[in-house]
């Protein structure tokens, strides 16, 4: 998921995706804890893309506050 991608999405639609997002990653860290994750690497890439939106989001804030 790029960051261009994530700016074409309105206010519902990123808090919709950060809620799917932080879902996968307590899955995937549920699946890391019973050690039944075959690809460690899942993680950081949820992580960066929580990141993503959650930047995307505060501009978005910014932007409606100037």
């Amino acid at each position: 998921m790029n960051a261009s991608e994530l700016r074409g999405k309105d206010k519902a639609a990123l808090s919709k995706e950060l809620d799917e997002l932080l879902k996968a990653q307590f899955s995937l860290r549920m699946q890391a804890a019973t050690q039944q994750l075959s690809n460690s690497s899942q993680i950081s890439k949820v992580r960066k893309d929580i990141a993503r939106v959650k930047t995307v989001m505060t501009e978005l804030k910014m932007k409606g506050a100037v």
